[in-house]
């Protein structure tokens, strides 16, 4: 199995903690570089660090957002207790206003009044708090994990497929070579032909034909083109046992497009042609598949 890895995927996680629960959510698309998004829950101001950390430490291109949607459980704000003594300290006070005429107090001002009600979950607590976090940023690498195992999913079938087009660029060079050597008694004779059409009996023209016709053949010798596609496909194959290959392949395609335009441009024969414009499209679409790469 390749150890390629594409650029695309998706990983998700779930979690709890002291009264929250939460959904940790990873995603990436093809990216020139690394980019590292976060959105998460107020508070938790250090899982954004976490998050955008472990995506560089795991991957090295793409778009990469993280995503935590988290919320408290139902009964996770407890039971709301009262300070019973002060709460008769603050009724005994508002009676002796009354009898002053002041306005007999009301249930929800005396509740109201500071520290007459102690609610335990809303008081802060930077343990519970911390543990809370530590647990979500758990969920974090899971799901960064599972992002990770996606893209090496995506990254098996792209070796499949860009090995495939490997396969037809080298076919498309064996007939390349096959054309060129062709080529080149075509261009000797063409040349032949018209020289002698043109000049007739005129005497040393033949020795002259010879030279023009040698050196017309040379710049349509398409071989060091030939030979140096034949290298860019042994590293192509390479490159696919030694990730992460993007960046390389993407030169490399670069470089099979230069050669195929060269050769095209050599070319002296209808025959030599139609295969470097196969060989092209072939390139392309190898291309194409290449961009998915990490």
């Amino acid at each position: 199995m390749s150890d390629l890895s594409g650029m695309t995927g998706f990983g998700r996680a779930d979690g709890s903690q002291d009264g929250w629960v939460w959904t940790v959510e990873a995603r990436s698309v093809n990216g020139r570089g690394l980019e590292a998004r976060f959105r998460g829950p107020p508070g938790f101001d250090g899982l954004e660090r976490h998050a955008k950390a472990r995506a560089q430490a795991l991957m090295s291109r793409g778009q990469v957002t993280v995503g935590v949607q988290a919320r408290r459980e139902a009964d996770a704000a407890g039971e709301i207790a009262i300070d019973q003594a002060l709460l008769d300290r603050y009724l005994a006070l508002s009676l002796e206003l009354v009898e002053r005429g002041a306005e007999p107090p009301r249930a929800d001002g005396l509740l109201a009044l500071r520290g007459v009600l102690d609610r335990p979950e809303e008081d802060a607590d930077e343990d519970r708090k911390a543990r809370v976090e530590a647990a979500m940023a758990v969920s974090i690498d899971e799901a960064l994990k599972a992002l990770v195992a996606a893209r090496k999913v995506e990254g098996g079938q792209l070796a499949t497929l860009i090995a495939d087009f490997l396969d037809q660029i080298r076919a498309n060079v064996d007939l390349a070579e096959i054309e060129a050597a062709a080529q080149t008694e075509a261009v000797r004779e063409r040349f032949t032909r018209r020289m002698a059409e043109l000049a007739g009996d005129t005497p040393g023209v033949e020795d002259k034909v010879v030279v023009e016709a040698a050196a017309l053949a040379a710049r349509a010798d398409v071989r060091e083109e030939l030979d140096r596609l034949r290298a860019h496909l042994e590293s192509g194959h390479q490159l696919l046992g030694q990730p992460p290959a993007g960046r390389k392949l993407d030169f490399l395609m670069q470089e099979f497009m230069r050669e195929a335009n060269t050769l095209c441009s050599k070319s002296a024969t209808v025959e030599l042609t139609r295969v470097g414009l196969a060989l092209k499209a072939t390139i392309d679409q190898l291309r194409e598949q290449v961009q998915n790469v990490e």
